[in-house]
Order: structure tokens, then sequence, then C-alpha cells
């Protein structure tokens, strides 16, 4: 992708920062901006956020887990998912618990404080477009957590959940294993099935990348900072 085309990408992406701490509101706001994103909003707290959004549409927010509010992090990326948008963590690198407890509510990446500023932007455009950020903190959050049973998949199963996962459209995952697509959509259900009856539910193409992460199916580190679509 050319500058250009970066651009021009960068000028579709609606982002707004939640952060207790101005100096990061600020010089997120002024980095965006710089960028060539619409900056919608900052705010130091979701409820401030939710006010101030006041009917405006937004692609994501950065968002810190730890606000000043006393709020939880289950709710804060709830809440922010109910307005239609995407939530990339925005958190110092010790806060496990707190990661994992974001990622399990829904967020779609998390991001460390101590990223350059443009890793951070970039971050915030591949969760803007729907995708997963998949990289070293979010593969850590997850591995630390293993009190979770193991959906017993068979090897069909798991090949089409690693092709699919990956970012390949169902599809040309069928046609790669050389099944049909009703074929491959069954062996999908049954997947999401398994996931269910052990208590991981995995409604979505994001929540799939998940399980094949923690599950060992599918790498949980990226070091380019790829994304499963």
């Amino acid at each position: 992708m050319s500058e250009t085309d970066d651009a021009l990408s960068a000028s579709r992406v609606r982002v707004a920062v939640v952060d207790d701490h101005e100096s990061v509101r600020l010089g997120l706001k002024v980095a965006f901006i710089d960028e060539g994103y619409q900056f919608i909003l900052a705010a130091a707290t979701v409820d401030e956020f939710v006010e101030q959004l006041a009917g405006r549409e937004v692609d994501v927010v950065v968002l810190d887990l730890s606000l000043g509010d006393g709020s939880s992090v289950t709710d804060n990326v709830k809440r922010v998912q109910a307005t239609g948008s995407a939530v990339l963590v925005h958190s110092i690198a010790d806060r496990v618990a707190s990661v994992r407890e974001a990622l399990a509510a829904g967020a779609a990446g998390v991001i460390p404080k101590s990223s350059a500023t443009k890793t951070v932007l970039a971050a915030a455009a591949t969760v803007a477009r729907g995708e997963v950020l998949n990289n070293l903190e979010w593969a850590t959050a997850i591995d630390a957590d293993r009190d979770f049973s193991k959906a017993q998949l068979g090897r069909r199963e798991r090949e089409i959940l690693h092709l699919y996962a990956s970012g390949l459209p169902l599809k040309l995952a069928a046609q790669q294993l050389g099944i049909g697509y009703s074929t491959a959509r069954e062996y999908l259900d049954r997947i999401r099935v398994k996931y269910v009856e052990v208590g991981r539910p995995a409604p979505t193409k994001v929540d799939l990348l998940r399980r094949a992460v923690e599950d060992g199916i599918l790498p949980g580190l990226d070091a380019d900072g790829g994304n499963g679509r």
C-alpha cells in the first residue's frame, strides 16, 4: 500500500480516546489528527465518552484499562461496544489479568503504552477495519489463562479452523482442502457447537481466531502485528 493509500485509509477511520491521563489524551489526539485520522473526541471516563458522543459514530476507541472513576474493565469495554465502536486496549504491560478480562469482554486487541505512537495508530486502523490485533501482548494474555477445557476437534475440523481463522474465506478454505463449501460449513458449525459445549462460544470469526490461538491451532504471535479477519 502506498503512502497515498495509507492517508486515504486513515482519513476514513473515526477514532476516540478514553484515558484518565490528560497528557495521554492530548498526545494521541495530536498524533491521530497529524496522520489524517478523523478524531472524534477524547474523554477521561466511559461515562464522559458516551455523554460527549451524542449520537456520533466512532470506529475504534483507544481505551485505558484502569480509569480513575473505579469503573470495571468489562463494563467499560461493553459500554463502548454498545455505541458501535471496536475497542483497542491501551495498557501498561504488567496488567495481564485486566487485559484478559478486556479480551473476554470483546476487546479486539491490546497495545502497550510503551509502544511507539505510530504503532498505536496502526493498531487502531487495524481494529477499525474489523480485524483482531494478533500480537505478543494479546497472545501473552491468552497464554497466561489456561482455566478452560479444550474443544475436542477432529483433524478436518482443525484444518478448517486453521484456514478460516487465518483469514481465508470459507469457500477458499474448502477448495484448498478439496471439499465442498457445504461440507466446510458443516465442519464450521460443528466447531462452534463444540466450543459452546465447553463453555467457550465463538459466534464470530474473531472469536474463532481467539479459540484457535488458545488451543494452539494457530500461533499466538505475529511479529509483524498481523491479524485475522
